[in-house]
C-alpha cells in the first residue's frame, strides 16, 4: 500500500510540473496577422532573373556605388552624422533593456547579507526590561522567479524584442537615406559642373559670333538688328553663366552639410577635375535576383511592423496583469543573535516564500 502511495504521490508531482510547464508557455496576446495589402505580392517579373547572382535588395552601397571619390563621401558622412549615432545608441539602449526584460523570465540568483537590531520598551518585553534584539543573516543562496502562467513576463520580453528590432530597422533606414542623399548631392554636383562647363562653352560660341555679327555690321553685310539678336544671345549666356556658377555653389554647400565638414583642399581639388562622370559610377541596370517582396524588403516597412507586433505583445501583458501573479522566493543560508555566531555548527537557516497576488482595483 505504501509503494502504490508513493508512485501516485511521483505521478501527482509529475503531472502538476507538466502542467504548470504547459501554463508558462501559454500567451495571451493576439495573434499576429499581416495586414491585407491592395498591392501585389508577387514581383511580376520575378521569373527573369539571373541564376546565381545576388539580391539586388541586399548590395551594399560600396557595391552599388563605384565610383572611389562618391565611395569616401560617404564614408566621410556616414562617420561625421550626429542623428545616425544617436540612432545607433538608441539600438543599443532597445538591445540592453531586451535583454534585461528577457532575464525576468529565469530565476534570479544571488547572495546576501543583513543585520537586524531593535530596541522593545519595558511596558512591552515580556520581562519587564527594556531589551536590544539582534539577528544576523548570511544567506549563501537566494533566489526568486515568478511563475509566468499567463504569459506577462514572456509578452513583455516579446514587446521589448519587438521595439529593439524596429529601432534596429529605423536606424538602416536612417542610414539608407544618407547614402542615397549624399549620391544625389554628389550627382547633382556633377550634373551642375558639366551644365556649367556646357555654358560657358556656349558663352565662348556666342562671344564669337558677336565679335563676327560686329565686324559684318561695320562692313554693312549684317543689319542693326542681327547685331542685336547677337548681343541679347551672348547677354543670355553670360546670365545662364553665373546662374550655373551661383547653383554650384549651392550644391557645394548641401554636400557639405551632408557630410558634416567642410570639404578639404584634396576633394575640392578631385571634385573639380572630375567633369564629368566615371562610366560605370552608377549602375544603369539592376543585377539580376530581383525579390518577390520588394515593399516589405524596406526596413520602414519592417520597423512598422515590428512595432505592431509590439503593440501585439502589449495586449497580451494588460491581458495577463488580470490574472493572479505566482512568485517564489526562497533564501537558505546562516542565522544568529551575534555576529560570532553566524559560521558555528546548527546556525543553519533557510526560508521558502510562496506569494500569490491578485489585483482588485488600480486606479487610474
Amino acid at each position: 500500500m505504501k509503494i502504490i502511495f508513493t508512485g501516485y504521490r511521483q505521478t501527482a508531482t509529475l503531472a502538476t510540473l507538466a502542467f504548470v510547464t504547459t501554463l508558462a508557455g501559454c500567451t495571451m496576446a493576439p495573434k499576429h496577422e499581416r495586414p491585407a495589402s491592395p498591392t501585389a505580392m508577387v514581383y511580376p517579373y520575378a521569373t527573369s532573373t539571373v541564376s546565381g547572382a545576388p539580391d539586388a535588395a541586399d548590395i551594399g552601397w560600396r557595391d552599388f556605388f563605384h565610383d572611389p571619390l562618391l565611395q569616401e563621401l560617404i564614408a566621410i558622412a556616414l562617420h561625421n552624422n550626429r542623428d545616425l549615432r544617436k540612432a545607433g545608441l538608441n539600438v543599443e539602449a532597445a538591445r540592453a533593456l531586451y535583454r534585461i526584460q528577457r532575464a525576468e523570465m529565469l530565476p534570479t540568483l544571488g547572495i546576501a547579507t543583513a543585520m537586524d537590531a531593535g530596541r522593545t520598551p519595558a511596558d512591552l518585553s515580556v520581562t519587564d526590561e527594556p531589551e536590544i534584539n539582534r539577528r544576523y543573516e548570511a544567506a549563501g543562496a537566494t533566489t526568486a522567479w515568478e511563475l509566468d502562467l499567463w504569459g506577462r513576463v514572456r509578452s513583455l520580453s516579446d514587446q521589448a524584442l519587438a521595439a529593439y528590432m524596429a529601432l534596429d530597422e529605423t536606424y538602416i533606414a536612417a542610414r539608407m537615406s544618407l547614402v542615397s542623399e549624399v549620391a544625389s548631392a554628389w550627382l547633382t554636383l556633377r550634373a551642375d559642373r558639366e551644365l556649367l562647363r556646357l555654358t560657358e562653352d556656349t558663352l565662348a560660341a556666342q562671344k564669337s559670333s558677336y565679335t563676327l555679327t560686329t565686324q559684318l555690321a561695320r562692313t554693312g553685310n549684317a543689319t542693326q538688328l542681327d547685331l542685336r539678336m547677337a548681343e541679347i544671345a551672348l547677354r543670355s549666356a553670360e546670365i545662364n553663366r553665373a546662374a550655373y556658377t551661383r547653383q554650384l555653389a549651392r550644391d557645394r554647400n548641401a554636400l557639405e552639410l551632408l557630410l558634416g565638414q567642410p570639404l578639404t583642399p584634396e576633394l575640392s581639388r578631385r571634385l573639380n577635375e572630375a567633369v564629368t562622370l566615371t562610366e560605370g559610377a552608377i549602375p544603369t541596370t539592376l543585377p539580376g535576383g530581383l525579390p518577390s517582396d520588394l515593399l516589405v524588403r524596406r526596413p520602414d516597412i519592417r520597423a512598422a511592423e515590428y512595432r505592431l507586433r509590439g503593440a501585439n505583445a502589449r495586449i497580451g501583458a494588460a491581458r495577463a496583469a488580470f490574472f493572479p501573479t505566482i512568485s517564489l522566493t526562497g533564501t537558505a543560508g546562516t542565522a544568529s543573535a551575534s555576529l560570532s555566531g553566524l559560521f558555528e555548527p546548527g546556525s543553519g537557516s533557510w526560508r521558502f516564500l510562496p506569494q500569490i497576488t491578485l489585483p482588485l482595483f488600480h486606479g487610474g
